[in-house]
């Protein structure tokens, strides 16, 4: 028999919602081949700790472990610690340090760290108002010491405290530089738009996009031997395709765009993008088949694995951008993937009923609900304590 139940509509009303059967995503036997693919991942928060907005993170270890280890079954690398972790928004730098050496250890146990593992590397832990760039870059200096003695990879986040100060192109390229410099392997460099964070308005140096543009490219093209690659997370396609032309030969560029994705990466004869994307912590499963479907030549497959995801990835990431945490760690809840809906910082509450009942019904269409019946039930159980009896 069909599962159904009542779900909150746009106009107010209730409506009959009857969930789709199961998809059997296969877990690839090894990694893609074509692409190199991370997913940006959530931390679970323990739902028996304080969580509350300005507590020190309560995070269940184990839970968040199991959950990388989800993702890398299905051949994606991680990127950890990054804003999908909620760094800036209920994650602290003691916690993130904790993480990172935590997930390393797990990634030790499958293979090498630097290549399933890259790590951000921000200036968090120290005052939001330091005085000069030289304390920005010693804030740098210190978590890209973590990353590095733990063996992953690191991604260099950017900065508030740097945004904040900087008065032009040449400080970014100072604090920048001298990091490249000091780098013992390839970093990969974090363009993370303002929609993201509203407090990295005017990155790299001017808040006209071509300026700030022509900026990162410069630091990039001065630094190419010591850049992986640059994670751009600005939602502008035609942007990022004109970005990843311009790049030095061996720079990759990873797309952070969770609303173009599959066009950028599935690419054209001038180019294509690897992937760094925070919808992959919801998405796994269908990302490794369109990826294999990909790496098969199969534009069919690839199309049909990863184009019932966009509506999912656009009702997550809509504005206010920065809130998408909770959509993801509400699907993984539903999937059976972590016990409580809880998150740190109390962002479980940043969404409305509304909009998660419509990535529910969005995630079911994708095929993205491993076992329905858990799913309706959990459902159910969160209309319950908003008023809303399903």
């Amino acid at each position: 028999m069909a599962l159904a139940l009542n779900l909150p509509a746009e106009d107010g009303a209730r409506e009959r919602y009857v969930l789709r059967e199961p998809v059997e995503w296969p877990v690839p036997s090894r990694p893609a081949r074509a692409r190199i693919a991370y997913a940006a991942a959530h931390v679970v928060a323990d739902p028996r700790g304080d969580n509350a907005p300005g507590a020190p993170a309560a995070i269940d270890w184990d839970a968040t472990s199991a959950f990388r280890r989800h993702l890398w079954s299905y051949g994606l690398r991680v990127a950890e610690a990054m804003d999908t972790a909620q760094r800036n928004m209920g994650l602290g730098w003691p916690q993130a340090r904790d993480l990172i050496r935590r997930s390393t250890a797990e990634a030790r146990a499958l293979g090498d760290p630097y290549e399933l593992l890259a790590c951000g590397a921000g200036t968090d832990q120290a005052a939001a108002d330091l005085a000069d760039r030289g304390a920005v870059l010693r804030a740098y200096i210190e978590q890209v010491a973590v990353v590095e003695e733990a063996g992953a990879r690191v991604i260099l986040m950017a900065s508030r405290q740097l945004a904040r100060l900087a008065r032009g192109p040449d400080d970014y390229h100072a604090v920048y530089g001298e990091l490249l410099r000091q780098a013992r392997r390839p970093v990969i460099l974090h363009w993370l738009g303002d929609m993201f964070d509203p407090a990295l308005a005017g990155y790299w140096g001017s808040r006209d996009r071509g300026r700030a543009t022509e900026s990162f490219l410069a630091l990039v093209r001065d630094h190419a031997p010591k850049v992986d690659g640059v994670k751009v997370s600005l939602l502008d396609r035609e942007h990022e395709v004109a970005l990843r032309g311009r790049l030095p030969a061996g720079v990759r560029l990873y797309t952070g765009d969770d609303f173009h994705y599959p066009d950028l990466i599935r690419g054209d004869e001038a180019g294509h993008s690897d992937a760094l994307l925070g919808i992959f912590d919801a998405i796994a499963p269908a990302a490794a088949a369109a990826l294999a479907a990909l790496d098969a030549g199969d534009a069919e497959g690839y199309a049909a694995a990863f184009g019932p995801t966009v509506p999912l990835a656009r009702r997550i990431f809509e504005a206010p951008t920065y809130h998408y945490k909770t959509g993801l760690v509400f699907l993984a809840w539903l999937s059976g993937r972590q016990d409580a809906f809880v998150m740190l910082h109390g962002a479980e509450r940043a969404r409305s009923a509304l909009h998660l009942a419509s990535v529910f019904r969005l995630a079911d269409a994708a095929g993205l609900l491993p076992d329905p019946a858990l799913a309706a039930h959990r459902m159910r159980a969160f209309l319950a304590t908003c008023g809303v009896p399903a």
